[in-house]
């Protein structure tokens, strides 16, 4: 196969090795938001990017730069893997997310005006109109105002508690009756809406913050309004582990609490509010120490998402409807004699995540079943996994359950899910106190022919419904013992702290994964020094680890031809003469979040090709996947499987060229050019049955499409 020459940048002197991590991420939600801006989207999926865009950003400051923050207060003389201190890097993520916030709101305006044209319009109080106004003014006394409660600010009254996220309005009012100066703050409950349907044949909407300054003369009756404005915040969300934890499920509820009431990180203000407001916010917050802006136009780009609910077909994506495996409907629904006929990969959203679930349910209903082991990281809030595990340990069967409590953000769902569990019998496990369990594994033992058989789950992504109908993830059935024995030990090593020895197949974090990399990418190089082909390709969510990186250095120099396909966060510079010179990177954005962990090594052959080394995983190539979490690397062995993976799943996305951006030396990010034949990643896998999970149609064509490994 003939390569396509690269273009090689060739530094004038020394470079940094490394892009910052916090910058490379920023440059993922600009990604992001570009897609916002692709006219070939729908309407209101270009909203829903553009939200995504707001919500990913919200949770950056909330942990990221909060950390960041603590580093530069702590005085904590650290330094990023390109060199930057915690303050320098500050500045430079200051600069960076003001343009990026400045670019969401100019889209917001473009969006907005389109959204208009297609009957759907967030609109000012003064443009109700006067047929509607009584009833918008009707639903405010009778939804809303019952709701709200005032706050007076004086040396009486202190300033309230804010919580994170929290969208509050400021008022400041002349009391007629004594010439007073009277000062209000309203903070908006989560409970209700953002936006309030104004009744009538198109869709218009008021924000809340705008309706309540609107009717402050309904609060505040003989009162003049001389000045208001809404606010919002971000707070330090981050939660940390104490080592010395004797009880973690105590220690994280209360985390929970202290989170809830964490430093004020960012406070963004309305353009317009006075500056005596703005020094008064600012100082009842504590936060002259955290990031202020003032915003032009609309406040938490996050809370745009409700507007996307909107029931209008026409400007969404069309609706997809997973298939099932074929291989399990002909075996009657049965998953376990599908599963023993041969191993099965399910390609998520493309096959419906119900298989996993028929798996663990038939698991709970069989009477066989006599052990279910499952390890829960993130499930959901409406999670059949929990229902089956309940089941099943209701009738009687021996279910364990990690339950990982570090999952951020989802840890007090996890806590109730824990209880939960433990009410119907459940063993409950909660992992470690200075890792985190992030492997995906379901295993259940089945008393089978007077002896036991082990039929295991591997995921790359969550046992989460509704993120598995946008994420691309894959989910790897089998009844292999090796796999199973492999399995049951790194349960075991979470459970009993039971360190693994000498595991057949599987390898895992903390235990030689990273190492186990190294020796692949170095096996590679000894094939390229040998004059053979040498080739690695990865499909990642980050790539952060310096040690893989210096490997790949190493491997690219070496005459190893490397080929990533990282979604977010990318440390590695790709394109540099003498040290990067054969890497190309890339970044898949679309209408599916790419989630799969892929990696294969060319074993002495021009790629794709059967004999190559191919790996699924749950891991990231990132030094908290490598030191600080549980997690496995699995190898396919199963030739309609190996298949799959590599010359259908990795092949397409190395060729995709209308959802893909190249990564260049600078750091910035390019759109691929289409030349030639356009390739979509997304429709090609919703329009193509996947090869392991087929039955008798693919045995009667007696061949396995592939697809051709054409460079762009």
């Amino acid at each position: 196969m003939a390569r396509k020459a690269i273009a090689v940048f060739e530094p004038e002197q020394p470079e940094v090795r490394y892009f910052n991590r916090e910058l490379s991420w920023l440059k993922f939600n600009r990604r992001v938001l570009a897609e916002a801006a692709n006219r070939s989207h729908p309407l209101l999926e270009r909203l829903r990017f553009l939200s995504i865009s707001g919500s990913n950003l919200d949770e950056f400051f909330m942990v990221r730069v909060a950390g960041l923050r603590g580093q530069q207060q702590r005085k904590i003389e650290e330094l990023s893997m390109d060199g930057m201190s915690a303050s320098e890097q500050l500045e430079a993520i200051g600069e960076e997310a003001d343009a990026l916030m400045a670019d969401q709101q100019k889209l917001w305006q473009q969006l907005r005006k389109q959204l208009a044209n297609e009957g759907i319009s967030v609109i000012e109080p003064s443009e109700i109109g006067k047929k509607a106004e009584p009833v918008v003014e009707q639903y405010f006394r009778e939804q809303i105002l019952p709701v709200l409660t005032p706050q007076a600010l004086d040396p009486a009254h202190p300033f309230p508690f804010i919580p994170n996220q929290g969208l509050s309005v400021i008022l400041e009012m002349r009391r007629l009756r004594d010439n007073e100066l009277v000062r209000e703050l309203i903070m908006i409950p989560s409970a209700l809406p953002r936006f309030v349907r104004v009744p009538g044949v198109r869709r218009n909407f008021v924000p809340i913050e705008e309706l309540i300054k609107s009717y402050v003369r309904l609060m505040f009756p003989e009162h003049k309004l001389l000045a208001a404005g809404a606010f919002r915040i971000i707070r330090d969300s981050d939660i940390e582990i104490e080592e010395e934890a004797e009880d973690l499920v105590r220690h994280f509820r209360s985390a929970i609490k202290r989170r809830r009431r964490g430093r004020v990180i960012r406070l963004k203000m309305q353009k317009g509010l006075p500056v005596r407001l703005q020094k008064l916010i600012r100082e009842a917050l504590g936060g002259e120490r955290s990031i202020a802006t003032e915003t032009i136009g609309f406040l938490g780009i996050g809370d745009l998402a409700q507007l996307v609910e909107e029931d209008r077909k026409a400007l969404k994506f069309k609706p997809y409807t997973p298939r099932f495996p074929e291989r399990i409907l002909e075996q009657d629904g049965d998953c376990f004699a599908a599963i023993r006929q041969k191993d099965i990969i399910v390609h998520h959203p493309y096959e419906s995540f119900d298989v996993v679930l028929a798996f663990l349910q038939q698991a709970a209903a069989d009477p066989d079943v006599i052990a279910i082991k499952q390890i829960l990281y993130r499930a959901g809030k409406q999670s059949a996994v929990i229902r089956a595990l309940c089941d099943a340990a209701e009738a009687g069967k021996s279910v364990t359950a990690v339950v990982e409590l570090k999952a951020r953000f989802d840890e007090e769902q996890n806590l109730l899910w824990a209880s939960q569990l433990e009410n119907s019998g459940v063993q409950v496990i909660y992992g470690f106190v200075d890792m985190k369990t992030h492997a995906k594994i379901s295993l259940v033992v089945r008393r089978e022919n007077g002896g036991m058989r082990t039929y295991c789950h591997f995921g790359t992504g969550n046992y989460h419904p509704i993120t598995a109908r946008i994420y691309t993830d894959l989910s790897f059935f089998t009844a292999d013992p090796r796999l199973g024995s492999d399995a049951g030990q790194i349960f075991n090593f979470v459970t009993g702290y039971l360190e693994p020895e000498n595991l057949e197949m599987l390898s895992m974090s903390p235990l030689g994964m990273r190492e186990k990399i190294l020796s692949l990418i170095d096996t590679e190089i000894g094939f390229a020094k040998k004059g053979k082909p040498a080739s690695v390709w990865a499909k990642l969510n980050s790539l952060v680890d310096e040690r893989v990186i210096e490997k790949l250095y190493e491997a690219s120099e070496a005459g190893v031809e490397i080929d990533l396909v990282v979604r977010g966060i990318c440390c590695l510079r790709p394109g540099v003469k003498g040290m990067s010179s054969r890497i190309r990177v890339k970044s898949i954005v679309g209408r599916f979040l790419e989630h799969s962990r892929i990696w294969a090594f060319g074993n002495g052959h021009e790629m794709p090709n059967p004999n190559a080394r191919v790996f699924i995983s749950s891991a990231d190539w990132m030094g908290r996947n490598f030191d600080r979490r549980v997690e496995y690397m699995l190898p396919i062995e199963n030739p309609t499987v190996h298949d799959q993976v590599l010359d259908q799943v990795m092949v397409a996305n190395l060729i995709d060229n209308e959802q893909s951006w190249r990564l260049l030396p600078s750091g910035e990010y390019e759109k691929v050019t289409i030349k030639g034949r356009r390739f979509n990643l997304h429709q090609y896998f919703m329009t193509n049955p996947s090869l392991s999970g087929r039955g008798g149609a693919l045995a009667e064509r007696n061949d396995v499409p592939k697809l051709d490994l054409i460079r762009q």
